[in-house]
This record gives C-alpha cells, structure tokens and sequence, in this order.
C-alpha cells in the first residue's frame, strides 16, 4: 500500500468516525411536513367506543382559548398507541368502565402556543382553575410546561376513566366562575371521570400520580387506570396521573407540527 492510499484511507476512516459521532449525538428535530406518516391513525378508527373530550380544541385549558393547530376535536395517534389503547378499553369494559382522552398528539406549533402564554406573565385569565398555587413565573421550572412535548411524537396520551353508563359533562362558559383543580370533584368544574382527586392538567404537587395524600378511592381509580395501562406498554409520567407514553415509540426523537385534522392523515383514516 503506498504512502497516498494510507493517507485517503485515514481520512476516510476519519470522517466515518467523525459522521458517527454526530449521528450519536444529533439532537431531536421537528418535522414541519403538511401531513402525517402513514402510520398516524384517528382513533375512532380503531375503537370508536373510547370517549374523546379534546380540552385543546376548547376554551376550558389553562390558557383559556382554543390552541393552535387544532382544527378539529380529534385524538391522532401513532397506530401502536391506538391499538394498545384498544385493548385496554377492552379490559376496562368488562369492568363497567370506559377510557375518556383529554389530549392526544400535540402539534409542535400547540407548544409554542403554550410557551408564549407562560412567558407572557399578565395573562392570569384561568389561574384559579388550573394553577391557583403556583407563581406563573415558576411554570418552566417548575416543568409544568417546556418547549417540547411527548405528545408531539404521536405515541402520548392524556386520559381518564368514566364509569359506564358515562353521563354527559356540561360544556364550558367562558367567563364562569372559577374553582380550583384539587377542591372536591363536588365543587370543581364537573367531569364525568371517576374521582382523581383532581381535574386533568392540574398544576399542582397533588397531581403526582402517587402522591402520598391521595388516598381511598381517588387512589384506587388512579392505580386501575396505571395498572391497566402499564400492562399493556404505556408508561405513565409520576407527575401527571393522566399522561401516559406508549413505548417503544416509532418516533421517539421526532416533533410532529402537522394540525390536529382528518385532512392530515393518509386517506383521511
């Protein structure tokens, strides 16, 4: 081998171990595509049975208006989260229950919209629901919101259970008066979900899925909707009893911003 070819093959061996490296390392990066994979499904498309009240396409959050990119009240997911969902809904049936999603996949540019919310620190419209306790200034730090989601992969949830036969839950009116996410299910604002001990995203410490205070009946629902989901590949987050990752994710560094619509799913599924 002469002199020049152990020199290219040096570099060339350089530059893979260069390439690799930086595959390694590469961070998680958005896709800002028009549409979704075509293994994005609607859930009705795979049971139709599963209740779907999509906070996010409402006024009833914590910022208080519909959020960006969600144009329709839909729960899209990655088709492994859906059918493992199927089958939990399966379970839970048999036992006089019904599964109910808050939210599903999340757009990329729904996060942003709830960056510019928590920056803009005048905005206390839906503090004495949602986060009465919490300084908003304390939001990032506190990781109760970040500039990237889970949800934005496809394959995260956020759900409930509703004892069956499931009764109707009054809609919003923007402007009513407000009562804090942990007062008693009695006095907060009225959710058919069996009792969590708080309504879904509460910004509080009573929130966490074990919390210790949490206790009776509260406890026993969250750990039927833990021990149900689990089971079947879902990993829950320890500081929001109703969030839940399916995994292994089939996108797991990828940040989706195609809106929440039938139109960006192939064939509309």
């Amino acid at each position: 081998m002469t002199r020049i070819s152990r020199a290219v093959r040096g570099l060339v061996t350089a530059l893979a171990v260069l390439l690799a490296m930086t595959a390694a390392t590469a961070p998680a990066h958005a896709r800002t595509g028009p549409g979704a994979p075509e293994d994005f499904v609607a859930l009705r498309s795979v049971d139709a049975t599963i209740l779907q009240e999509m906070r996010y396409f409402t006024r009833h959050n914590f910022v208080g208006e519909r959020i960006d990119g969600y144009r329709q009240p839909l729960c899209l997911l990655t088709r492994p989260a859906a059918e493992a969902l199927h089958r939990a809904q399966a379970r839970l049936l048999r036992r006089g229950y019904t599964l109910k999603v808050y939210d599903c996949y999340r757009p990329q540019r729904a996060v942003d919209h709830f960056v510019r919310w928590a920056r803009d620190l005048d905005d206390q419209t839906m503090k004495a629901e949602f986060y009465p306790d919490v300084d908003k200034t304390r939001l990032f730090a506190d990781g109760y919101i970040a500039e990237k989601s889970g949800h934005s992969r496809g394959s995260t949830v956020d759900l409930t259970i509703v004892r069956l036969p499931a009764e109707p839950t009054r809609p919003y009116r923007p402007g009513e008066p407000l009562v804090p996410c942990f007062a008693a299910q009695g006095e907060r604002f009225p959710d058919n979900s069996v009792d969590m001990g708080t309504g879904f995203d509460c910004f509080d410490p009573l929130s966490h899925t074990l919390d210790p205070r949490v206790q009776g009946e509260q406890r026993a629902n969250r750990l039927l909707l833990k021990d149900t989901l689990e089971d079947l590949g879902f990993v829950n987050l320890a500081e929001e009893w109703w969030h839940y990752t399916y995994r292994p994710e089939p996108y797991p560094d990828t940040y989706f911003d195609f809106p929440v619509s039938s139109g960006s799913l192939a064939g509309g599924r």
